[in-house]
């Protein structure tokens, strides 16, 4: 491992002296009062804020607010609350006006954009959050804010909508009736995962299934409200449906589904694997194209996040704040976003990009996160929360806040996985705040979801 001193002084040498490889700054400017520098912000101890009190970063100034606490879950209090795990969830409303946080149930909540304030929803029992009838892998509508998309158990094979006004769900798909081969069977062994995924317009929608759990799921399934369903057996590289070209993808190997990702202009969805990496299906097509992260050039480690035509992933190759970008339609293509320097500091970077338009620029956003557990910071970027520039003019990185987590193996709600709101101005993700959350009754590490104001 580099010496952790030597690269704090190489970074503040590329700091000072303005090393960027773009001159021009994103237009319009998205976050006016947000720090840009590469410089060294060192963690100003903190203990646990209250509840729903509106505080201030106390090293970059941004407004926060914790969202939860140990009764959030009123069926099992002093348990740990999270944040969903890709960041591909939409956990937010369109008008950033509810969200949900994820314990042994999903639970929502109304937020207030202007006070930051979290309250009951109007059909929730005073005080408490609502528990939804969904899994936790739902995704709020991008464009009905009443609206949220979801499967719920034990039938894990229908798309369903809830209806947050009416508290009235109603299925979108039957995916057993998609014609997917060979034909779905049933019970606990055949079922979906937490994956259900919107075009922007809601039009078209993603999942995978056919598995027992996650990483065993053998068919994507997209469903077009006009069209109809369209399929890929990943086993026998089998391509069928209502609509668009049917016989054998271009690949050839069999492979497991981890998740499926449809992109928002409804095109594509990419399809992570275990231990491999992960495809790109052209939904015109038979094409499928794969980007395995043993495969340098094409830098396709790291986690990723699906915009409307691109994908940005933080593949490690130049250091360990290399952001990449690149077309889905030609994966090999690649612009580099963010520090244009190399070093290595044994952080990753997790995405969201919700807030993400037609043309692939607004600020992909997201967490940094030591993977080896050590909370200590003394790099840049270290643990913070950061939205990047991907529009081409510029490299800039605009951050907000220490997010507090350590990761604690093998408890994956120590990670700060987050999201990020619609409109780009708020983003949730789950912390231990260093640790001072303490464990439940069984050792297991508490967490809780904090929202910052990205502004």
């Amino acid at each position: 491992m580099p010496n952790k001193i030597l690269l704090v002084h190489i970074l503040t040498c590329f700091a000072l002296l303005g090393l960027t490889t773009k001159i021009a700054a994103q237009s319009p400017q998205p976050y006016l009062h947000a720090i840009t520098d590469r410089l060294l912000h060192p963690e100003t101890p903190m203990s646990p804020p209250p509840r729903n009190v509106v505080f201030t970063d106390p090293d970059f100034g941004s407004l926060m607010v914790r969202a939860t606490d140990p009764t959030t879950n009123f069926k099992f209090p002093g348990t740990f609350l999270r944040t969903a795990g890709s960041g591909e969830e939409n956990e937010w409303s369109v008008d950033s006006r509810k969200f949900y946080v994820i314990g042994n149930r999903v639970f929502a909540y109304a937020f207030d954009p202007e006070t930051m304030t979290v309250s009951s929803l109007p059909t929730a029992v005073p005080g408490q959050a609502l528990i939804l009838p969904l899994r936790e892998g739902a995704s709020f509508s991008l464009v009905d804010p009443d609206l949220i998309y979801g499967t719920n158990n034990p039938d894990t094979l229908t798309i369903t909508s809830y209806r947050f006004s009416t508290g009235v769900s109603t299925p979108v798909i039957d995916t057993r009736t998609c014609g997917v081969q060979p034909p779905l069977g049933t019970g606990p062994s055949v079922v979906s995962d937490d994956d259900v995924r919107t075009s922007l317009d809601d039009g078209r929608f993603s999942i995978s299934e056919g598995g027992k759990e996650s990483g065993q799921h053998m068919f994507v399934v997209v469903y077009d409200k006009k069209l109809g369903c369209r399929w890929y057996n990943t086993q026998t590289g089998q391509i069928g449906g209502q609509w668009g070209p049917k016989g054998l993808a271009s690949v050839s190997s069999p492979y497991l589904i981890r998740h499926a990702y449809l992109s928002r202009n409804g095109r594509y969805v990419v399809i992570l694997v275990n231990y491999f990496g992960w495809y790109v299906w052209d939904l015109t097509s038979l094409n499928v194209t794969a980007c395995p992260v043993n495969h340098g050039p094409d830098e396709c480690a790291g986690y990723l996040t699906v915009g409307y035509n691109t994908l940005i992933n933080g593949p490690g190759k130049t250091g360990d704040m290399q952001i990449a970008q690149r077309p889905l339609g030609s994966i090999g293509t690649i612009t580099q976003l963010g520090l244009p320097v190399a070093f290595q500091w044994d952080e990753v970077q997790h995405y969201s990009w919700n807030n993400v338009n037609i043309h692939d620029n607004t600020p992909v956003c997201g967490s940094t996160y030591d993977y080896e557990g050590d909370p200590t910071i003394d790099q840049p970027f270290a643990g913070e929360i950061f939205c990047a520039e991907t529009d081409g003019l510029a490299d800039t990185i605009w951050r907000f806040a220490h997010n507090r987590a350590k990761w604690v193996a093998p408890y994956y709600q120590t990670q700060p996985l987050g999201s990020v709101s619609r409109d780009g101005h708020f983003y949730m993700f789950t912390s231990t705040w260093d640790g001072q959350l303490g464990n439940q009754a069984n050792g297991t590490p508490l967490s809780d979801v904090f929202i910052v104001k990205l502004d």
